[in-house]
């Protein structure tokens, strides 16, 4: 089990870590390749950075899942 949770751990840091860097900072980002420079009428952010963040925030949630979960196995 303990190790089942830490390749969940290493696969949603690295899953992290990319969605992050796709995210479009002040001078445009990543995203902008993936078509995020297409504007959306509803205040000024992409459908693509909408869908991005959404992504982010469940891998983050699964993240901290994951690392909650591989410290109550290993405090047993």
């Amino acid at each position: 089990m303990i190790v089942a949770v830490n390749v969940l751990l290493v696969l949603t840091s690295i899953i992290l870590i990319v969605l992050v860097l796709l995210h479009r900072g002040k001078g445009g980002g990543l995203s902008n390749m993936f078509g995020g420079g297409v504007s959306s009428s509803l205040g000024g952010s992409t459908v693509v950075e909408k869908n991005l963040d959404r992504l982010t925030i469940a891998a983050a949630i699964l993240w901290v899942a994951s690392v909650l979960a591989l410290g109550l196995l290993l405090k047993q």
